[in-house]
């Protein structure tokens, strides 16, 4: 495991941009265990509760969105087995989020629901989400944050509690959910392949960018539509994928999710 550590240091500052991509990955499934992710998905999930975070119990509401969650996962296992996925519904219209964390926690407000126009906008945003725990975002962020160097050092021989440690300070920061600009466009392309895979439309989330662009401003709360990169950006590239990759799938769901929209409190 050390050689192909150091091999991995290496060559990571001369790669492509998909083949560093696959290098942070390796790298970062070294250094940070699936039990890690697991446990600090926990710890956030716990901080949510101290937080007094308003969890929505409408069976009906929760039924709808973990049928969404069954429909993705499978081909999101294939990039990444063994993921344990939860899913969680905030009750809070005002708030158009959703995020994830490591562990594969994934958590969706009822304004983002509320918002939506169609199930496939809704569906590429959970893709979108999933494609963090997928490409282990948070501990390639951990990685970055720290130097690759040192959390390498920590793997290879040092005490490994220390990387538990460093990626606990992350959460504390509220930093494990504000990726920077090549991990959103890798989770917009992964969130556009598996609204495909699933039978969505995977112009779903471009089209839920152009909604909130065309509301102007975008409030501080939608952590998943940062301006780094842009909303045009990001629709530029998720509609580039659509024709480069062949993605025709068009099921729309409108109709299901008016019916499930009309069950969430405003």
């Amino acid at each position: 495991m050390q050689k192909s550590m150091l091999v991995a240091v290496a060559v990571l500052s001369s790669c492509s941009m998909m083949q560093r991509s696959q290098t942070e990955q390796v790298v970062a499934a070294t250094l940070v265990s699936d039990q890690q992710e697991t446990e600090l998905g926990f710890q956030v999930h716990e901080e949510l509760k101290k937080e007094n975070t308003k969890f929505l119990e409408n069976p009906d509401v929760g039924f709808y969105v973990g049928g969404l969650v069954q429909k993705l996962t499978p081909f999101a296992d294939k990039d990444r087995p063994g993921v344990k996925w939860q899913y969680f519904v905030i009750d809070d219209p005002k708030t158009v989020n959703a995020f994830v964390t490591p562990g594969g926690r994934i958590y969706i407000y009822t304004g983002l629901l509320l918002t939506a126009d169609t199930e496939a906008e809704v569906v590429g945003v959970l893709g979108h989400e999933l494609a963090h725990v997928v490409a282990r975002h948070t501990a390639r962020q951990l990685v970055a944050a720290k130097g690759l160097e040192t959390v390498a050092a920590m793997a290879l021989g040092k005490d490994p509690s220390d990387v538990a440690l460093l990626a606990a300070g992350l959460v504390g920061k509220g930093s494990i959910m504000a990726y920077g600009r090549d991990m959103e466009l890798e989770a917009d392309q992964y969130g556009g392949k598996y609204a495909n895979a699933a039978g969505y439309d995977p112009k779903g989330l471009a089209t839920f960018f152009e909604k909130l662009r065309a509301q102007g401003e975008l409030p501080q709360f939608l952590t998943f539509l940062s301006t780094h990169p842009t909303n045009t950006e990001r629709i530029e590239k998720i509609n580039a994928a659509i024709v480069a990759n062949g993605w025709t799938s068009k099921e729309q769901g409108t109709a299901a999710l008016k019916a499930i929209q009309a069950k969430i409190p405003r």
